[in-house]
């Protein structure tokens, strides 16, 4: 109780305008904030995943079952800050006992179940199925029956058997990239259809989460693979990285290019709102929007980008400049799904003051347990390389590493 007032006293005292009383303490916090870069995560790294194997886009083989197995990882996690925000998890289940048709967040219940076991899972499952038989083989003791116990009794490896795997993980793929993008497009048709709420009213939400989800984990992907090729003692695959470069920076100017279209629209339409939302822009999200959105997390990073793609610059000086501008890319995004939620809140409905958001550092809704939730997916990326390592080929087609990089 009393720290409940000590917050809003402290809120009270930032305040500036008129504020109703219920609204000095912001609803959401920051586990609110890390749902949605999670989820944004998932669809960016599984949609790259898919270029490979619907697309054909041999380059990013050395990338493609990584990309899979790390879409998983953060998939496992990314409902998790949703449920510690609601303090009473086991509620979650009454989503499945009686759905709500009607409601975005119950039916993300059904997206994600249906995301996670027809989707990640099975193409998973096909696409490891021939290796993990062979593991079984050569394993001895307690692996080689957890590699029968993962091959679920289907121990076939004829020619046949390897095409139904082949064509059945394509399928899958195919019916996974409109699963992705409804994953997290519904995140920002959630926040778009708020129609009382002028920073988050916009019929571009949906896309411009979308879009940056794609860039979001194309860039973690950038990052997970040169940390692992180097922590593997290999050489990076260049054409791998220079494609993921290119389609980073792709991704970076349309989803820069809609969110300047969705800002312009804003200004064009001039309602009322427009002062409260310039004023909260120049004041209270300045450094998270100008500073770390735009100009550190989109124009620095495309700029590297661009530098390591279209100039004459030697491979470590790419390297070094896609790594940072990976890097910064996150930021960049995460600074974007914080002003979108905690932005739309820090206004009151009178549109006539501004209130502000204490980040505690403690709690469940603090910024240790955030920080928890944004590791643990990849020490569970860590386990499922160790189970299913992906550097060793995927029956679909073989692995056709670069001479390079088969080197130590």
């Amino acid at each position: 109780m009393e720290t409940i007032l000590a917050n809003a006293v402290e809120a009270i005292a930032g305040a500036t305008g008129y504020i109703y009383p219920n609204e000095f303490e912001l609803h959401w916090g920051i586990l609110i904030v890390v749902y949605p870069y999670l989820t944004g995560l998932v669809a960016g790294a599984f949609i790259l995943a898919s270029l490979e194997r619907v697309f054909k886009v041999s380059a990013l083989i050395p990338v493609y079952r990584l990309s899979l197995l790390t879409a998983l990882s953060f998939l496992l996690i990314a409902p998790l800050p949703l449920l510690a925000h609601l303090g009473r998890p086991e509620r979650a289940l009454e989503m499945f006992l009686t759905p709500h048709t009607k409601s975005a967040m119950a039916m993300f219940g059904f997206v994600y179940v249906w995301y996670l076991m027809v989707v990640l899972l099975l193409e998973l499952w096909f696409d490891y199925r021939q290796d993990i038989i062979n593991w079984a083989r050569k394993s001895t003791g307690l692996k080689k029956y957890f590699y029968y116990a993962l091959s679920l009794g289907s121990t076939s490896t004829s020619d046949e058997a390897l095409a139904f795997d082949a064509k059945a993980g394509r399928f899958i793929t195919l019916i996974g990239i409109p699963s992705a993008f409804l994953l997290h497009g519904y995140v920002g048709f959630i926040f778009g259809s708020v129609k009382a709420n002028p920073w988050w009213s916009s019929v571009l939400m949906p896309i411009v989460f979308l879009f940056s989800a794609i860039v979001s984990g194309i860039a973690l992907m950038v990052l997970i693979y040169m940390v692992t090729t180097m922590f593997r003692w290999k050489r990076i695959n260049m054409d791998c990285l220079n494609k993921l470069g290119l389609f980073l920076i792709v991704a970076m100017i349309v989803d820069f290019s809609l969110e300047l279209l969705d800002f312009i629209q804003r200004l064009y339409e001039s309602e009322e709102s427009i002062n409260i939302l310039s004023s909260m822009i120049s004041n209270r999200l300045f450094i998270s929007l100008i500073i770390s959105q735009i100009i550190i997390g989109s124009i620095a990073p495309m700029a590297a980008l661009v530098m390591a793609r279209f100039r004459k610059v030697p491979d470590e000086m790419k390297r070094m400049l896609y790594f940072i501008a990976a890097i910064l890319i996150q930021v960049g995004i995460f600074s974007t799904r914080w002003n979108v939620v905690l932005g739309g809140q820090l206004f009151s409905k009178s549109l006539r003051g501004l209130t502000t958001y204490k980040l505690e550092m403690f709690g469940l809704e603090g910024l240790f347990v955030s920080i928890v939730l944004l590791i643990m997916p990849f020490v569970i990326l860590f386990v499922l390389v160790k189970i299913l390592p992906p550097w060793e080929g995927g029956h679909h087609e073989p692995m056709r590493l670069a001479p390079a990089e088969s080197k130590k």
